[in-house]
């Protein structure tokens, strides 16, 4: 076994109605769907998106769900997708939703990125790292820990 166990990592989203959110993820960010699994009403329980080299799992719940966790529902997440042409993607996502997305902004540390929210309440912000040059504010330092790049 070797010392890093991970193979992976995948978020899994929650939504109330995957059915639709499946469509829009495909639709307005071009993920591929790999695989969904549906009810026998046709209606999407869960789905499985290809992102790149990455996966993302999308599953479908109700009230009863959350209910059962104490919560009113799900809390939403974010999620960064890595892409080489951020400028490119705004353009093809803006034109998907037929409004402009937030515009592409230069963080200062070193991407540039724009952020949209999609219908089950998560954001996701695509992010190009455009120079590894760190502008932090003063006081502010980076700290790595021992061994990492």
């Amino acid at each position: 076994m070797s010392d890093q166990p991970y193979l992976g990592l995948a978020p899994y989203l929650y939504y109330a109605n995957a059915t639709e959110a499946l469509e829009w993820l495909t639709r307005v960010f071009g993920f591929t769907e790999k695989v969904r699994y549906v009810d026998s009403a046709g209606e999407v329980f869960q789905a499985v998106l290809g992102v790149g080299s990455c996966e993302v799992q999308i599953a479908g719940v109700g009230d009863e769900y959350w209910e059962a966790k104490g919560v009113d529902g799900p809390v939403g997440q974010l999620t960064i997708v890595y892409v080489d042409d951020v400028d490119a993607l705004h353009a093809r996502i803006s034109a998907a939703l037929g409004a402009e997305a937030s515009l592409p902004q230069d963080q200062p540390y070193g991407a540039r990125v724009f952020t949209v929210p999609d219908p089950g309440g998560n954001t996701w912000t695509f992010w190009q790292q455009v120079t590894d040059e760190v502008e932090l504010p003063p006081g502010w330092q980076c700290v790595k820990a021992s061994g990492s790049i």
